[in-house]
């Protein structure tokens, strides 16, 4: 069952048997014993307290924005020059892309792409533009939620023309992991903390033997 239909089954039963003891009413007899009252009551009491539930849920699971075909074709591409970091950059590429939204990888580190993975229109090099530097300057991750919104987008030609939301993060100084997804708002806070942490490890390894 999916989760649209799990969040919504709640308000679905509430009304069912909200109306239900209603039409119970209408069709019974016009007298009613007290109990016969109280069992209503209770029934339609339950029905609304299953519709609220249905409308808490709706707030607190909103429904995950659509994802859209990215434009380009699969690329699985490694640096040769960076083999000795193969296994790690193998690991990232598993853990994000099979295990959060993010349909687009990119690692830059030193002045050379390390890592392309995901879908790509091209082979287009990179650029750290505006944003990119910043976060290499400042060391903090930059996530463009919507980049429909952003003017900077147009600094990440090399990643897919429509791709719908960004994270920069910082490897250390030296370079940069690239997130891209399909959708806005595609990452929670739990997976930017699980991406700072990937990325985290990256550089550690990229270091040790680099």
């Amino acid at each position: 069952m999916s989760s649209v239909l799990l969040r919504n089954l709640p308000i679905a039963v509430g009304l069912l048997g909200g109306s239900l003891v209603v039409l119970n009413r209408l069709l019974g007899t016009a007298n009613l014993a007290p109990e016969q009252t109280r069992s209503d009551a209770l029934g339609l009491a339950m029905a609304a307290v299953l519709v609220l539930v249905g409308l808490f849920w709706q707030q607190v699971q909103p429904v995950p924005p659509e994802e859209v075909q990215l434009v380009g074709q699969p690329v699985d591409e490694r640096s040769e020059r960076l083999a000795y970091a193969e296994a790690a950059l193998m690991l990232i590429r598993r853990l994000l892309l099979e295990h959060t939204r993010a349909r687009v990888l990119l690692v830059w580190w030193q002045g050379e792409t390390a890592m392309r993975a995901g879908v790509f229109e091209g082979p287009s090099p990179f650029k750290a533009g505006p944003i990119v530097e910043r976060v290499l300057r400042t060391g903090q991750p930059v996530y463009l939620v919507d980049l429909r919104l952003f003017p900077g987008r147009i600094e990440f030609a090399y990643l897919p023309s429509n791709l719908q939301a960004v994270v920069c993060q910082p490897l250390g100084n030296r370079g940069v992991l690239l997130v891209g997804s399909a959708a806005p708002r595609s990452f929670s806070e739990q997976e930017l903390a699980w991406i700072e942490t990937l990325a985290q490890f990256l550089d550690e390894r990229l270091r040790a033997a680099g």
